[in-house]
């Protein structure tokens, strides 16, 4: 296996954030560089241990998405390659793993699409029948596809705790009825075209959510990551059935073994296995081989 990198150390530039996975740094009054590292995240709490090549495969799902949706919504591509910005001897940090991208004012609303019934979605449903205060029929069962996709909005959670769901009127309050239409309407528009192509390579895309930014001149723009397995939930369609919950491709492996584990799930977690974090590099590596071959 390739070399991980854990935390990139750019010093040439200044480093703005460093979040569960990416860290930032300003190129200019502009734009940022964002850096996606190898490590990798479980029941909020990052790993000691990383999974090669993850932040490669990460931005070129990224990449390859952008390019594919670019018709629905502007993002936030410069097409400035990130070795450009950096000294030489830090390249070997951002080759494959960063973009450089423009500098936007985040919309503080995570922007969720489900089109199945999973995760905390499903909890809800069997709490109240409903999601996000939207009554759902009666009946449906686990990893059920829903009568149609929903656009079920997350306020945004500080590092370290969970996104809550909310609810439209709650968008409204945040950024105005307009603006918040045009999320909703560009959310669906976006998880449909995906879904749709995700489908014709043999994956299902039961949720994902995505974060949008407004340029100075107000504009909406798609930004940070985009329909990868740590944003989305992806199933293969020939191992899914409704009523139980699928395998996907994403840090699976990871969770299912901490399961097993003596651990209460605050920091440290305990050292993963050097089999869990090959299976979860290699699962990685799949859904972008798929998606994009």
């Amino acid at each position: 296996m390739q070399e991980p990198l854990h935390q990139s150390s750019i010093k040439s530039l200044p480093l703005l954030a460093r979040g569960k996975v990416r860290d930032m740094y300003a190129v200019d009054d502009d734009k940022l560089l964002i850096v996606a590292s190898d490590r990798i995240s479980a029941f909020d709490v990052i790993l000691d241990d990383s999974i090669p090549g993850k932040g490669a495969v990460l931005t070129g799902m990224t990449e390859f998405w952008l390019k594919r949706l670019a018709n629905i919504v502007p993002n936030h591509s410069t097409g400035i390659r990130p070795e450009e910005v950096v000294t030489t001897d830090e390249r070997s940090q951002v080759v494959g793993r960063a973009m450089v991208v423009k500098r936007l004012k985040p919309i503080m609303v995570e922007a969720v699409a489900r089109g199945y019934l999973s995760g905390s979605g499903w909890k809800e449903y069997q709490s109240s029948g409903q999601l996000c205060g939207i009554a759902l029929p009666a009946g449906l069962q686990q990893a059920q596809r829903l009568p149609e996709p929903m656009f079920t909005p997350a306020a945004k959670a500080d590092l370290g705790a969970h996104d809550e769901n909310v609810s439209f009127e709650h968008v409204v309050a945040e950024v105005g009825q307009e603006l918040a239409e045009q999320i909703r309407a560009v959310t669906l528009k976006l998880y449909s075209t995906a879904a749709s192509y995700a489908a014709s390579r043999g994956i299902i895309i039961a949720d994902t959510k995505f974060e949008f930014g407004l340029d100075d001149h107000g504009q909406l723009h798609l930004m940070d990551e985009v329909l990868t397995p740590d944003s989305s939930r992806f199933w293969p369609a020939d191992s899914y059935a409704v009523g139980s919950n699928p395998p996907s491709y994403d840090k699976q492996f990871v969770r299912d073994w901490l399961e097993t584990q003596d651990w209460d799930k605050t920091a440290p977690a305990p050292r993963l296995p050097v089999e869990v974090i090959q299976k979860t590099a290699s699962k990685y590596r799949e859904a972008l081989d798929k998606l994009s071959a």
